[in-house]
């Protein structure tokens, strides 16, 4: 069977198992360096500064907590996927050596907001980017807009622009994780949720049989609010974002989801200094992946 079948069998079946977002790029890197102990005295630029970002990402997946039991899938930034870790090319050890499934972050930022949303600004060079992710073992790809506001025309845009895209995705024979998220500071977050999940079920219902889409979406504040998405025929999962709460508060909320598990980024990484011995490492990272797995298997 073929890594990319293995893969999609993975995500099918593995109950529980989450995704881990490893996938800050430029402009959020500093913030991760600085809550991970180290700070912006120690590189002169961007190239030292991702060195710094990918010896730390590569302490995390290549510690014996980080691995294909609990885990289901790790988004990468482009910079992470070219690197190596132990000698392999980042995608190829995360499947090869952990059994998790590498995915791809592909956008290229956020525009303005404009209509109580955030679009996605252009991708020139998309198909480039998917041609050489698909080169280098990628499953899939990740792509996030934020919705701000419950605006009819907004809403509706960022949706449409999602699956755009998406389409570009499949195209180039990935799997694409749409991420319309929720800023869940919106003040009328359960309105935005019924705008959105209307225009989300519009779009699946737009796409062929064959064609599947995960979906990354904030935890609602109606519990199983989702539920419709979850159950589509075109959705392979359905995944939650942090969306900047605590991990606790991440979880409660997570946790009451059914068949929703997490994609969780800071709140993976809460607690993880450089300045940690291994193993104290390795017991806030086990720690960390127990509570958000827990959490998905729901």
């Amino acid at each position: 069977m073929r890594a990319f079948d293995q893969q999609l069998e993975k995500f099918r079946a593995q109950g529980g198992a989450f995704i881990a977002a490893l996938d800050q790029s430029g402009g959020s890197t500093p913030k991760a360096l600085g809550v991970y102990g180290i700070n912006p005295d120690r590189w002169s630029n961007e190239e030292e500064m991702f060195d710094l970002v990918h010896k730390m990402r590569s302490r995390i997946i290549s510690n014996p907590a980080f691995n294909g039991d609990r885990i289901l899938a790790a988004i990468l930034f482009e910079k992470t996927m070219d690197r190596s870790i132990n000698g392999q090319p980042t995608a190829d050890y995360l499947w090869n050596n952990k059994g998790i499934v590498p995915i791809l972050k592909v956008d290229q930022g956020l525009e303005p907001e404009l209509n109580g949303v955030q679009l996605m600004k252009p991708m020139a060079q998309l198909g480039v980017l998917l041609a050489k992710a698909k080169s280098k073992h990628i499953f899939g790809t990740k792509m996030r807009s934020v919705i701000h506001h419950a605006d009819p025309i907004g809403i509706p845009e960022v949706v449409e622009q999602q699956f755009a895209i998406g389409k570009q995705v499949l195209s180039a024979g990935l799997v694409p994780i749409i991420e319309p998220e929720l800023n869940i500071h919106c003040p009328e977050k359960r309105i935005a949720e019924g705008l959105l999940k209307t225009a989300l079920l519009e779009e699946l219902d737009k796409l062929e049989e064959e064609q599947l889409v995960i979906f990354k979406l904030t935890p609602p504040e109606v519990d199983n609010f989702y539920r419709d998405c979850i159950e589509h025929p075109r959705v392979l999962k359905v995944v939650a974002l942090s969306g900047g709460y605590p991990r606790e508060e991440a979880n409660t909320r997570l946790a009451r989801q059914q068949q929703m598990v997490a994609s969780f980024s800071r709140a993976l990484c809460e607690g993880l200094t450089i300045h940690q011995p291994e193993d104290c490492f390795s017991k806030t990272l086990d720690a960390s992946i127990q509570s958000i797995f827990e959490a998905s298997s729901t």
